[in-house]
């Protein structure tokens, strides 16, 4: 997988894709991930790229010119499953998404920055917008960095024990049960006496039991989901 991210802010990107799981996949050759400043296509000694928005409202915003030159250029060189803005009104990332995304080749992110893109470009190259959530942050670069990191964690053979993925919370629209290692009792507390027993059948049975009556507390929503 090829992931290439649009960026006015490129330093803020490169502690986190060199570490850990994004720089395992990396290093394995599982994962390409190019990071590129769109200011290479601003204008004059500051390399603008964001201008005043039209109708007088407050703030700034992305310019058509130098995003529409990166895009092209990055298309030119390859073709893209998915160009995804990263947007507060987009759709809200899920677990779902993710794997939907995670069986793609290449994926274009781009970044949004000050209040946001010419809406042209949205129109002309953005075939989906992703938010992470409603809350906004001062750009796009987080969100990136999380939705490549809910990709990437998911291509075979970047976590060591792959069903370990398949364990987590959202892929059955469950949250995932309790969780317990070494040692078997520790200040009082024990571990429940079902997965000490090498019953694995139990074991299972009583997973799923605590992952249903855990989101049934916390998050019931996901339950009638699942019901639909």
């Amino acid at each position: 997988m090829r992931i290439d991210i649009i960026t006015v802010l490129p330093e803020l990107l490169v502690s986190p894709f060199s570490a850990s799981i994004m720089k395992r996949a990396q290093d394995k050759g599982l994962a390409e991930i190019h990071v590129h400043d769109l200011r290479d296509f601003g204008k004059g000694r500051y390399r603008h790229v964001d201008d005043y928005p039209y109708g007088g409202t407050s703030g700034m915003v992305i310019m058509c010119e130098p995003l529409d030159k990166m895009i092209s250029k990055l298309k030119d060189e390859r073709t893209y499953d998915e160009i995804i803005y990263l947007t507060p009104d987009g759709e809200t990332l899920n677990q779902t998404i993710a794997n939907d995304l995670s069986l793609k080749g290449n994926l274009m992110m781009i970044c949004g920055h000050y209040k946001g893109i010419d809406q042209r470009i949205r129109d002309m190259y953005v075939t989906r917008e992703i938010s992470i959530g409603d809350y906004v942050l001062s750009g796009g670069e987080f969100g990136a960095i999380i939705l490549a990191d809910s990709i990437i964690r998911l291509l075979p053979g970047v976590i060591g024990d792959e069903t370990s993925a398949l364990s987590d919370s959202f892929q059955d629209d469950l949250l995932a049960p309790p969780i317990y290692t070494r040692p078997a009792e520790y200040k009082g507390l024990k571990v429940p006496d079902v997965l000490l027993s090498g019953n694995f059948p139990k074991i299972e049975e009583w997973l799923h039991e605590q992952a249903i009556e855990r989101t049934k507390e916390r998050r019931p929503d996901l339950l009638e989901k699942r019901s639909k």
